[in-house]
């Protein structure tokens, strides 16, 4: 399809091709068909992709890594998006109203009426010995996942390292045993998930090493050996531990130096300042996706939180916004939910911690149940933790772990915190009940019944 607009069309610039950037551009396509001409610049060579779908390619449960993508480069172009792959934006100025794109041939200024700042996060890299050895690998862009597969295809790994006890960790530990390697997953913390409190987090460490992990906790890396460019170990206060292949699972920060460097407010988190359209510091200027600061709606403080939900609905928001029609993006609870085989972990607004700093006084209920009725085949345990507010009730977060049919039960307590429920409503709540899904109390009633029990008894 060739483009239909005039040299005067108003001009779209979006820096970064996946969740959040690409779902700017087809909302402000949609909106604006015939006057608006859209530029998107990615740096890689994949626009459009599920990253959370990586540790699934790389354990076999995703066929290739086309699977991942929704949409190609050239499905965008016959929509009118100038998709331009492999360059990357090195600067932008507000004054000239242009970015700089290093491209594979050259480097040259693009003008925009309109700018898209989607650059997503920077994945953290520990600043150790060795750490650019052949056989580390990160876990951020498709091309990452199929370095990773590559590796394993040429050179049959025994032994892994994961690096990290976080979402990506577990998820990459997975991917590891279900390949059939040795697994040892070290962490700096005392836990794995930090996430999650303490004697939930527990529960993920008994499952992790049921699994036969070799869990190393209160263990910072310090460094690695390498034997002809490729690793071979992973240094540890508590010693080496051998490794054929080093999967870094460390987290990651927003990528909002780009921004910052161009006088764009960046926030005490370390993100772009943006308002509840997804309008920054800069007139004409959006961002959206892992870049951004976001507002935590219980804590009600900034936060930094890197999910592909968020990035998406930021995106869309964003588009609409530039298109000409209204949208919002509120704010977020941080649910999030992740699994190691039989294992599901999910966990929604704050934390015991979480709570306390944010100036909360609190009280939690745990309990235990099973994902569907006691005599029906397939029945498993699942743990329930409720974390509320001592004076009112009201929830504040919520924790499970579980197998399966487990972790999606988060929804129906991100529902709840969301519409500021407390625990005495809660236990009205009209769930669904059919022995092959669920007791005729569902583990999150339960919870919810106990918590409320509890707090008339905290009552003065």
């Amino acid at each position: 399809m060739s483009s239909t607009f005039a040299g005067s069309a108003e001009r779209l610039v979006v820096i970064g091709g996946d969740a959040a950037g690409m779902s700017a551009a087809s909302q402000a396509r949609r909106r604006r068909p015939d006057d608006l001409r859209i530029v998107a610049f990615e740096k890689g060579q994949h626009v459009s992709y599920s990253a959370c779908g990586i540790p699934y390619l790389v354990a076999g449960d995703v066929g290739t890594s086309d699977d991942l993508v929704a949409r190609t480069p050239e499905a965008f172009r016959r929509l009118d998006i100038d998709v331009r792959l492999g360059s990357e934006v090195v600067a932008i100025s507000l004054d000239e109203r242009t970015v700089t794109v290093r491209a594979p041939d050259r480097t040259y200024d693009e003008p925009f009426d309109q700018l898209v700042i989607a650059t997503g996060g920077v994945p953290a890299r520990p600043d150790v010995p060795g750490a650019d050895a052949a056989g580390i690998h990160g876990v951020q862009t498709l091309e990452d996942g199929i370095r990773i597969l590559s590796f394993l295809e040429r050179h049959h790994p025994r032994r892994a390292v994961v690096v990290g006890a976080g979402y990506i960790g577990l998820e990459m530990a997975e991917a590891m045993i279900r390949r059939g390697l040795e697994v040892a997953l070290i962490d700096a913390a005392d836990q794995p998930m930090r996430t999650l409190d303490p004697d939930m987090a527990s529960l993920v460490a008994d499952a992790l090493r049921g699994l036969g992990v070799d869990l190393r906790l209160s263990c910072p890396l310090e460094g690695f050996d390498v034997s002809g460019g490729r690793v071979t170990g992973v240094r540890t206060a508590e010693g080496t531990l051998p490794a054929d292949i080093v999967i870094l699972g460390l987290g990651t920060r927003p990528n909002s130096a780009l921004a910052a460097d161009a006088g764009i407010t960046v926030g005490a988190t370390g993100g772009i300042t943006v308002d509840r359209r997804l309008r920054t510091s800069a007139d004409g200027v959006w961002a959206a996706g892992d870049c951004v600061e976001v507002f935590h709606l219980i804590s009600q403080r900034p936060a930094a939180v890197a999910l592909g939900t968020h990035a998406n609905k930021q995106g869309r928001a964003a588009g609409i916004n530039i298109g000409g029609g209204y949208a919002t993006f509120p704010g977020v609870l941080g649910t999030a939910v992740s699994k190691i085989c039989a294992y599901e972990v999910a966990r929604t607004g704050l934390s015991t911690t979480e709570a306390a700093t944010a100036g909360f006084a609190t009280f939690a209920t745990v309990t235990e149940s099973t994902t569907r009725a006691g005599y029906y085949p397939g029945a498993v345990p699942i743990t329930t933790k409720i974390i509320a507010e001592r004076t009112t009730g009201r929830l504040l977060g919520a924790q499970i772990v579980g197998q399966e049919g487990a972790a999606k039960r988060i929804d129906a307590l991100a529902v709840a915190l969301w519409h500021g429920m407390t625990v005495e409503e809660m236990t009205g709540l009209d769930l669904s009940y059919a022995p092959p899904f669920a007791p005729v109390w569902d583990p999150v009633l339960i919870t919810a019944r106990k918590a409320a029990e509890k707090l008339a008894t905290l009552k003065p």
